[in-house]
């Protein structure tokens, strides 16, 4: 069934929409397209890691832009592609039209960490994407490479450009802070956030696999609101913190994985094998009442702060 035939059938679903057992509309879907990566960040994906999945495994473009319009017909409004690192994966931007041409997608967004940003971010704006979040946790190209694993600051700032060229906007910088970056880091990446048009997120590192388990959050509710009342810009900065104040009563998201996995909670194991469904010949009405049962069993909240060693899972195998 093509997605305009599944998004007209299930108009009805669409209007109810996806509601959790807790009351919340499910209306945000992040896709992972790879769950490889160019960069090695620490709280991440250990280093030397091997266990990717096998590309036999990922799903096919219209396969994964079939599950993304069954999601638009059950009310679904905002798609965002990830990974790893979702440029490493050929097609994306063929995919991304796919998915903005979908009944129902009011907004498109891809994360990336932008070492592949200067030759997609035309493609990307063309294809129907609207915004981009792109990493940065440092402007100091020693500390980068130490971050990352790759002397590759360059390459992202040269993305970083070529994405404000082609019209992206607004554009986020999601940096991850954690107890030992130094605040003048920090500090600096607002200034040229600013200076640039560009918005600064920071994200507390969050105990996803052994590697995100060694880093010890900041609060940085403080640290965003010390930077705000120091500098009075507000509109500029963002802070996201799952570890010391979640938000988790009005999470709205769940992610799908490279191999169709539709999971529910960042920091819980719950999960529907959508992909395995899909290959096992299910119907789009079988995908949808699966679909329906993941959302209704979606935990309340993660366990982070109460089980840190509950999620064996790397980030990377996730989706961001």
């Amino acid at each position: 069934m093509a997605p305009a035939a599944a998004v007209a059938t299930l108009a009805p679903a669409a209007r109810r929409g996806l509601i959790d057992g807790f009351g919340r509309r499910i209306d945000y879907l992040r896709v992972s397209v790879t769950d490889r990566c160019d960069l090695r960040c620490g709280y991440c994906m250990p280093k030397g890691f091997k266990g990717f999945e096998e590309p036999s495994n990922w799903l096919r473009h219209d396969e994964m832009a079939r599950l993304a319009g069954l999601f638009a017909g059950l009310g679904v409004r905002r798609v965002r592609l990830t990974g790893g690192e979702p440029l490493l994966r050929r097609g994306v931007a063929d995919l991304a039209a796919a998915i903005a041409a979908l009944p129902g997608v009011d907004d498109l967004s891809l994360s990336t960490n932008g070492t592949q940003l200067a030759r997609h971010a035309a493609a990307l704006r063309a294809a129907g994407v609207d915004r981009l979040n792109i990493s940065l946790d440092t402007l100091d190209a020693a500390e980068f490479g130490r971050i990352t694993g790759r002397d590759c600051l360059d390459e992202v700032l040269a993305g970083l450009r070529a994405a404000r060229d082609a019209g992206f906007a607004p554009i986020k910088l999601n940096s991850v802070v954690h107890a030992a970056t130094p605040e003048a880091d920090v500090r600096r990446l607002l200034d040229y956030a600013v200076a640039q048009g560009f918005i600064l997120r920071l994200i507390e590192p969050m105990p996803v696999g052994d590697c995100g388990r060694r880093y010890a959050h900041a609060d940085l509710g403080a640290l965003g609101a010390r930077l705000a009342a120091d500098a009075g810009l507000v509109p500029a900065l963002g802070v996201i913190t799952p570890m010391s104040r979640h938000f988790c009563a009005a999470c709205n998201r769940v992610r799908l994985g490279v191999d169709g996995t539709l999971y529910l909670c960042l920091g819980q194991e719950d999960q529907v094998p959508l992909g395995r469904l899909l290959r096992d010949g299910a119907s789009d009405a079988e995908l949808e009442r699966a679909i329906r049962a993941g959302i209704a069993a979606k935990p309340e909240r993660h366990e982070f702060t109460t089980r840190p060693e509950r999620i064996v899972r790397f980030m990377s195998q996730t989706g961001g």
